[in-house]
Parts: C-alpha cells; structure tokens; sequence
C-alpha cells in the first residue's frame, strides 16, 4: 500500500479550526486507491469520519492509531471501488 502516513502525517494542530476539514478533504481526494493519510489532531476527530461517510460512502477505512487524552491519529485509506460500482449511495442519483 502507498502511505502519506509514513513520511507526511497531515498534522492539524496549528490549523485554524476552520481550515481542517477542507484541508483533509482536499488531501483525501487527491489520494489514489490504496493510499492513505494520517491525521495528528488535538481532538477525538469522530466529526470529520461522520462527515467522511456521508461524502464517500463505503470508499474509506479509518484506523485509529492514538486515542488521546492529549493527542489522536488516524489513518485514513482509500479504497477502491468495486467493478461495476461508483460508490455513490444513490441517493443523489449519481450526480
């Protein structure tokens, strides 16, 4: 599997609040099937893997690597699409 987690860890810390989930989502979709990024944050991160299922549902894995009480980690991969499937949940209609 190729890794952003190993050389780049996306840590979020200095950020503005604001500014994290955008960043995430942009490194996210940049990513290839089989990649990941890992997160460093300052908080349980749960929000963003909500708001990650309702963009890319069932095309992402989230493995927790620290669990505070000062800091959390996650790594997030990406995953590939089954033959045949999109990975749209349809209820967009596939827009």
């Amino acid at each position: 599997m190729n890794s952003m987690s190993v050389e780049n860890p996306l840590d979020l810390r200095d950020l503005a609040p604001r500014e994290r989930h955008p960043l995430v989502f942009s490194t996210f979709r940049r990513l290839a099937s089989s990649q990941a990024l890992e997160l460093v944050n300052d908080h349980d991160p749960s929000p963003l893997r909500e708001q990650l299922a309702v963009l890319w549902p069932g095309r992402f894995s989230w493995d927790v690597l620290e669990n505070g009480p000062l800091s959390w980690s996650v790594r997030i991969t990406k995953l590939a699409t089954a033959p045949g499937q999109s990975g749209c949940c349809g209820s967009c209609g596939g827009a």
